[in-house]
């Protein structure tokens, strides 16, 4: 094990509950001698809590600075989540959203007021044309699966337009859980599609399935094993001729952006998760941005308000009658848009190429230092992240998830686990280009010494983790039965503990 690696293991310990702290009648702040009724009106005065907690403004402030350490962020470890991106977001980003020029404006603030903002958002609108190889973009979607919903509601509209808007779309096995969604909430049923043994689809299997009631194929490329979809003109080629379109899931555009262009791969339509491969924190469930590029047959479709260059100023337009409206409030996720922004102009072209390279150059990395001690279920080489199997380990009694409980006493937070679901067992990895070797390195040793670990003490692993503040959890129970608070008063000298 690297030096790296020992050095981040996690020793942290919980602070007491804040239930169970504190003692009667502590409090952060003064009452003046009269009584609370006599200036607070009663009705605004609620009874007391049996059991509440009573602390000073120190004791609190210790409490919550403490809880918020335990946390993982980008900041203070590698975060691998594979699919996500968890990559680190550069501080200009920051600077630049909280200007108070961008930050400060109201989002009814009329036109001429805006002119600033429109520009950047019509710039970054040509940027992502640029990028993408499509012809028109629009902001407005607030996520990737937003953006799918959009891109699919312009598919049907451009269907119905010609006459038929056709009943089922093709989705492969390995999509995001979104894309099926997505294609139910517009009308359509989803016929799966399996990948091949080399992780990648069939052209053929394409052309067995595909007929006039086809509206489109959804493809994510590269793909959730990490792998480009090759054939994927090809499979456009076979989708067009039968009149039907093809979506690209673009979640993964982080591993050919400077390199190839969805455009020019015979793609119609294609989200971008702006917050994954174009750099703003997320996690939690957000803040995010999925701008959906369109080639022209599509053009007419497109969301409303758009934004328009005139002589004079920017303008936004709503005269296109064939449009599907508006699917976000305001002009989308500003924020997020301009952190986006500044992440393309900072990098340039070249940049951005760059970093497409960097991170098949880390995964492939990963993978190559991995693959004597875990399973991969694919010989294709990987883009931006790999995915291995704990078919080796199982022999042994260790399964994916005690590997991943492991790793969080080496200090690292787990990969992707259990996912792509046509996986047996998936430890789904994305390093991103932002992690340098020393770190990678680190987690590479750490994975290397759990698997020597599997042979040598399963047990050890299959108990972990051990050095985090709460062990081994029943995760199904705590779902269902989760306790955020103290149940009621606790008996003085009794040594009750609150649930946890």
């Amino acid at each position: 094990m690297s030096k790296h690696s020992l050095g981040t293991v996690n020793r942290l310990r919980a602070p007491p509950l804040i239930f169970e702290s504190g003692s009667p009648e502590r409090s952060g702040f003064f009452w003046p001698e009269e009584k609370k009724t006599d200036w607070i009106p009663s009705q605004f005065v609620r009874d007391e809590i049996a059991g509440f907690p009573e602390l000073g403004e120190l004791e609190v402030l210790r409490h919550f600075t403490c809880l918020s350490h335990l946390n993982y962020s980008i900041e203070g470890q590698f975060y691998p989540l594979g699919s996500c991106t968890m990559k680190y977001n550069p501080k200009i980003n920051e600077v630049v959203a909280r200007l108070p020029g961008l930050s400060l404006l109201h989002p009814l603030a009329p036109t001429v007021l805006i002119q600033g903002a429109l520009e950047l958002l019509y710039d970054l609108e040509r940027m992502l044309v640029e990028i993408s190889g499509m012809d028109h973009v629009t902001l407005q979607p607030a996520a990737g699966a937003q953006g799918e919903l959009t891109g699919l509601m312009m598919i049907r509209a451009y269907l119905t337009a010609q006459g038929n808007p056709r009943k089922k779309i093709l989705v492969p096995d390995t999509a995001h859980g979104t894309n099926p969604a997505s294609c139910s909430l517009c009308g359509y049923d989803v016929v799966q599609i399996p990948s091949n043994e080399r992780g990648i689809i069939d052209v053929a299997k394409v052309r067995t399935v595909m007929d006039e009631e086809v509206a489109a194929l959804m493809i994510t490329n590269p793909n959730t094993f990490g792998i480009f979809e090759q054939d994927i003109q090809a499979i456009a080629e076979v989708v067009h001729h039968k009149g039907g379109l093809i979506y690209m899931d673009g979640a993964n555009l982080n591993a050919i952006m400077g390199i190839a262009k969805p455009g020019h791969m015979g793609v119609d339509a294609l989200h971008m998760n702006l917050h994954k491969t174009f750099s703003t924190p997320h996690g939690g469930g957000g803040p995010g941005a999925g701008p959906v590029g369109v080639k022209d047959i599509l053009r007419d479709f497109l969301p409303i308000p758009r934004i328009s260059k005139g002589s004079k100023r920017y303008e936004l337009r709503e005269d296109f009658p064939l449009s599907i409206g508006r699917v976000r409030s305001f002009l989308g996720n500003f924020g997020v848009l301009v952190r986006a922004y500044t992440y393309i102009i900072s990098l340039g072209a070249d940049g951005l190429e760059e970093t497409s390279r960097m991170a098949v150059l880390n995964a492939n990395y990963l993978r190559k230092r991995l693959e004597e001690y875990y399973h991969l279920p694919y010989s294709e080489p990987c883009m931006h992240e790999c995915v291995f199997t704990d078919r080796v380990q199982q022999k042994l009694g260790v399964h994916t998830m005690d590997i991943a409980k492991r790793l969080l006493d080496y200090g690292f937070h787990p990969p992707t686990i259990y996912f792509p679901l046509v996986v047996s067992g998936a430890i789904m990895i994305e390093p991103t280009e932002t992690e340098d070797p020393e770190t990678l390195d680190s987690f590479i040793d750490a994975m290397i010494s759990i698997a020597r670990e599997a042979k040598e003490n399963a047990t050890l692993v299959n108990t972990a983790p051990h050095s985090t503040p709460v062990q081994r959890l029943d995760e199904a129970g705590a779902a269902r039965r989760l306790v955020l608070r103290w149940g009621g008063s606790k008996p003085e000298g009794s040594g009750q503990k609150a649930e946890r």
